[in-house]
């Protein structure tokens, strides 16, 4: 067993006619389906990956149900998860003193992510769970791969509405914070701008311990969004106007420019977290941004 988590355990396994490590993950649900059906969650996870074919999106190689009540899914087997290689990277175990990747690998690792976010998006696939432990790093920490679709649905045109309760809580955007169950990759691409920053400085940007400690983490560092700077928010759910209002910080407060890379990167995570989601930069736009031209 290498792996747990809601959807299923994972082990690492060979493919006996060429020697080849992969990774197995049982999906037992004969307790949650006592009538023997697949999940939806199962079935959605199995349709989108059969769909992908990117380098930057892990591969879905078989599909074997053994026995009733339960299926496994074999993917290809990559060696550690983002969060597994940075801790790897630490020289201390005092939480202070964690640093981040250095800006080379920042900017490789980034690149890649974007890319197959980008992917899914072409697909109209949300992701709605990137995350340091969902992106896999390969042995020689060259190649990421975008892993466990557990979350992931099409996006429909008009789009919604959909749960707002998913992204695991320091990842997830504002407008899913506030209640918005009308949505589009723009989540996505808040998620990579919160991983961004976890890359260069080792530390998680807004750790909140709940969703109201979450948006107040987002508020005091980007400060408190405002009609002006974001039409709609006023309209969402769970928007108050009796929120605290706190004035907006440079991002370089807690993410110094040189571990972005410079103004390059500045600009690019500002993008990535721009408050409304209709000025979020797309992943098409992003990886045409100037961070990644640079040596």
């Amino acid at each position: 067993m290498i792996g747990q988590g809601a959807y299923g355990i994972v082990f690492k396994g060979t493919k006996i006619d060429t020697g080849e490590t992969i990774a197995i993950k049982r999906i037992a649900f004969a307790d949650s389906t006592p009538e023997g059906g697949v999940p939806c969650n199962v079935i959605r996870e199995i349709s989108l990956l059969r769909e992908l074919d990117h380098p930057n999106v892990v591969k879905l190689l078989d599909i074997i149900q053994a026995r009733r009540g339960g299926l496994y899914l074999v993917f290809e087997h990559v060696a550690y998860d983002l969060k597994m290689y940075m801790d790897q990277c630490q020289t201390s175990d005092d939480i202070s003193e964690r640093q981040g990747l250095p800006i080379s690998t920042v900017r490789s690792f980034l690149r890649q992510i974007i890319a197959g976010v980008g992917c899914c998006h072409t697909y109209r696939i949300l992701h709605r769970d990137l995350k340091p432990h969902n992106l896999l790093i390969t042995a020689d920490g060259r190649d990421v791969k975008l892993a466990d679709f557990g979350l992931a649905r099409l996006s429909a045109i008009p789009n919604g509405p959909y749960t707002f309760e998913v992204v695991t809580l320091w990842y997830r955007a504002p407008e899913l914070l506030l209640g918005a169950n009308r949505y589009s990759t723009s989540i996505d691409v808040w998620s990579i701008g919160c991983i961004f920053a976890e890359m260069a400085t080792g530390m998680p940007l807004f750790p909140g311990r709940s969703d109201i400690d979450q948006l107040f983490k987002i508020f005091q560092r980007r400060g408190t969004p405002s009609g002006d700077m974001w039409p709609a928010v006023t309209r969402l759910p769970h928007y108050n106007v009796e929120f605290p209002m706190w004035s907006e910080r440079p991002i370089t407060d807690f993410c110094p420019a040189q571990k972005l890379g410079g103004p390059a990167g500045v600009d690019l995570i500002n993008k990535l977290l721009a408050y409304d989601p209709e000025r979020r930069i797309s992943c098409k736009m992003a990886l045409q941004h100037p961070f990644f031209l640079q040596a």
